[in-house]
């Protein structure tokens, strides 16, 4: 009964995903050739209902779990008074920290190759749209939620409070990813948009603009990067999995195993068609 509703729940918020993002994707396209059912579309596919259906409840349990830990850090009285403040104060607190936190945070998935590991499963999507946003592995999702809510798991910001900002953090990420592009001019300093995610998916690992909802971050700390045009590919350099399987299994595997089992036979393959299941 519950992966029933779990599926009907997967299969409600795909339609609502359709219906809200194909349309300003064939109107405002950033790829004007691009399909629909463009390559790996079945992967990203498998990627969205993984998350629904099995990680989902992975990476909630892992919330409860820290943030029972990490409730203790601050006195009750001072986490108390943090929860009294008006919601819109609290708001703005909220996306201050948690930017500042998931821009380092992110920046380091870049950097240290033991996080890469795991953030390459994301950037290994060659086309964006607001499926392909869906391509993350669970522990990348753990790291990544973590980082977003530890100031409301540390400081006690009651989560009823910015719950409206949880889910627009969640639709944001969609929308960045999507096949649409809708310059805003001047603005795109203050609000994230397509037109800046797109370049952090270039095929440079270390591109730039590695914040969450404003730049601002990128902005201050010099990782600012929008040109006026699209990047031409998207992807990683690296050779890696094509189905989804082994790209779950692929960054739990030794250095010395990858290159052993994977290498030659990726890089054979790498100019050859592969399936994504």
């Amino acid at each position: 009964m519950e992966f029933y509703k779990s599926t009907e729940a997967a299969v409600i918020s795909l339609l609502f995903l359709v219906l809200v993002f194909l349309p300003m994707e064939k109107v405002f396209p950033a790829k004007f050739k691009q399909k629909f059912f463009r390559p790996s579309w079945i992967l990203d596919l498998c990627y969205f209902f993984g998350q629904y259906l099995v990680w989902g409840t992975l990476v909630l349990w892992a919330m409860n779990f820290f943030r029972t830990g990490l409730e203790s850090i601050v006195p009750e009285n001072f986490r108390t008074s943090v929860a009294s403040q008006p919601w819109w104060l609290i708001a703005i607190e909220v996306v201050l920290l948690s930017d500042f936190i998931i821009y380092w945070g992110h920046r380091l998935q870049h950097k240290v190759d033991f996080l890469w590991r795991f953030h390459k499963v994301h950037h290994s999507a060659e086309h964006l749209d607001f499926l392909a946003a869906h391509r993350e592995h669970p522990l990348d999702s753990i790291y990544t939620v973590g980082l977003i809510n530890l100031p409301a798991f540390i400081l006690g910001f009651p989560l009823e409070a910015i719950a409206g900002l949880i889910a627009f953090r969640g639709i944001w990420a969609i929308y960045i990813h999507s096949n649409v592009r809708l310059p805003i001019g001047k603005l795109r300093i203050l609000i994230g948009a397509p037109e800046l995610h797109h370049w952090h998916h270039d095929l440079e690992r270390d591109r730039g603009n590695y914040a969450n909802i404003s730049p601002i971050m990128d902005v201050l700390f010099g990782t600012y990067v929008c040109p006026d045009h699209e990047p031409e590919k998207f992807g990683i350099k690296e050779p890696f999995p094509k189905n989804y399987v082994a790209q779950m299994v692929f960054p739990l595997m030794p250095n010395f195993i990858i290159k052993k089992l994977f290498r030659k036979p990726l890089e054979k393959s790498s100019t050859n068609a592969s399936t994504d299941l």
